[in-house]
């Protein structure tokens, strides 16, 4: 908002014999307004209530008897107590910021008005982070997140690609301090790979995450091409919630095969020198999971069974969707199958096909930085749901 200062908050630059004065009262007022908004979403009391029962089963002497429960115990422990933390420290910046503007003002301070401004801004980009956690809040958001990649046409360039794409996503979660879980990569011939299985181990990375899945194309010049042709390839991406005891997934024993095999690494080089590897199909769906990250394979089958379970879940949700969206006159689906582009030539841009947002960086994108997409893309299904 532009105009004369209203009131006692208001910031003044000076530049080249000219005054600028910018009224930032009604924008913290604004400021303020959102994240009341956010701490009444997020429930704030609500959260504390959680964490005086965590912290009560983290004290409790038998907590790691069972390490991954105990694990689990402590992870959502961890999270809530820094969600608490971070809000209440970006309550704490929005009512230091009127200060921080009246003493700019009152002292005629350049310094401390450009640092004023510098903080309104941090400000801003941290409460649309935060607002964008407010709109996880479909059933299985709060989950981790099994993500499922696999190659698709392109040849050798589309194996490469999704190879990238994988460390895409461990780099993004390597970013933001997420563990990782690598089940199973199946490895193609000349380069890159066929599919990979891995965990994102984070609260709501399911919620977060979900909106990458579709079908990623890239356009570059081929470096798998002796005539250094054009080449557009495709991968495959699928996000999954991590299942949870309390979902019921019903699998019959008599419904699978289970074979055994021996894991390998890039190039068919052996990683393995016993048939611990687990590959698992569930003969009625035709569904094919594999683990291989574990020596022992009953490890291995355990890990399979929970791929197994999540996609056999997914499949019943969607199942449940496509029947209200024929009683909705919906005609399916409506996200559609390709959802983003990453073009290295004849420019350089990575463009998201449903919501338009873009980044010029597409080798930044493939380090990880897509936390802009992120957003992007949940706001996008947030505004697709009303």
């Amino acid at each position: 908002m532009r105009g004369p200062p209203a009131g006692p908050v208001a910031a003044t630059s000076r530049y080249a014999g000219r005054v600028a004065v910018v009224d930032v009262s009604e924008e913290l007022k604004s400021l303020s307004s959102t994240m009341g908004s956010i701490e009444a979403v997020l429930d704030l009391d609500k959260l504390r209530a959680e964490i005086a029962v965590l912290e009560e089963q983290a004290a409790a002497p038998s907590l790691w008897d069972d390490p991954e429960a105990a694990q689990k115990i402590t992870s959502k422990l961890s999270h809530l107590q820094a969600e608490v933390r971070k809000t209440e420290a970006l309550r704490s910046r929005i009512d230091d910021l009127e200060v921080l503007f009246e003493l700019a003002e009152a002292e005629d301070d350049p310094d401390t008005r450009a640092e004023a401004e510098a903080e309104l801004e941090s400000v801003k980009k941290a409460l649309d982070e935060m607002e964008v956690r407010t709109l996880l809040s479909g059933e299985y958001d709060e989950r981790e997140a099994l993500v499922n990649i696999r190659a698709e046409a392109g040849g050798v360039d589309a194996a490469d690609f999704a190879e990238q794409l994988q460390r895409m996503y461990l780099r993004w979660a390597e970013r933001h301090n997420y563990g990782t879980e690598v089940y199973e990569t199946s490895y193609a011939e000349e380069a890159g790979i066929k599919s990979t299985t891995f965990v994102v181990k984070a609260p709501y990375a399911y919620g977060t995450l979900s909106v990458e899945q579709g079908t990623h194309r890239l356009v570059r010049i081929s470096p798998f091409d002796n005539q250094g042709r054009r080449q557009t390839s495709f991968a495959g991406v699928e996000i999954l919630p991590v299942v949870e005891q309390s979902d019921h997934v019903e699998i019959d024993e008599s419904d699978l095969r289970v074979d055994v095999y021996r894991a390998s690494g890039p190039g068919g080089q052996g990683v393995n020198t016993t048939d611990s590897a687990v590959r698992i199909t569930h003969i009625p769906t035709g569904i094919v999971v594999s683990c291989q990250n574990e020596r022992s394979q009953i490890q291995n089958k355990a890990s399979a069974m929970n791929v197994l379970q999540a996609k056999l879940l997914e499949r019943q949700r969607q199942e449940e969707r496509a029947k209200m969206d024929a009683l909705k006159g919906d005609g399916g689906s409506s996200w559609g199958n390709q959802m983003r582009s990453y073009v290295l030539h004849p420019y350089q841009m990575v463009k998201d096909l449903r919501t338009e947002f873009e980044v010029g960086n597409p080798q930044s994108v493939l380090d990880g930085e897509i936390d802009g997409f992120l957003e992007a893309g949940i706001r996008w299904r947030k505004q697709q749901e009303k």
